[in-house]
């Protein structure tokens, strides 16, 4: 049954043009084919991930939760969120006339914490 409600999250045209060919490519897995459109997974992951409620209380009309979650395992394990992530990066900076790979990165010390407690009473030393 298709889903008929339709959400914030959900991937426009375009964004899935970006993203079809990255999330598990046609002939990559083994196994029995696919009943159900990695479209939905898709948009069911990012409904996830934009409200932040439980697996298991995804809304009626998505795929089943264990459906999603079992996806949204595997692309983490096998690399693809991070494969996204980095081709979409260099899309971005080749767009604003950047080379695609950075050259140098900034770490802020500033806002690394030192520990709970703070900083003084962490280094104190024991009596």
């Amino acid at each position: 049954m298709a889903r008929t409600k339709r959400y914030p999250s959900d991937l426009s045209d375009d964004e899935w043009a970006l993203l079809e060919p990255l999330l598990d490519p046609p002939g990559s897995g083994k196994g029995r084919p696919r009943r159900i459109p990695r479209r939905e997974i898709a948009n069911a992951i990012f409904y996830q991930l934009r409200t932040g409620g439980q697996w298991r209380y995804l809304p009626e009309g998505f795929p089943h939760w264990n459906t999603v979650y079992g996806y949204f395992a595997k692309w983490r394990d096998d690399g693809s969120w991070e494969r996204i992530n980095d081709t979409l990066r260099r899309q971005v900076r080749v767009a604003v006339g950047r080379h695609p790979e950075p050259s140098a990165g900034i770490v802020d010390s500033q806002s690394a914490k030192t520990t709970e407690k703070g900083a003084t009473a962490a280094s104190t030393r024991a009596s």
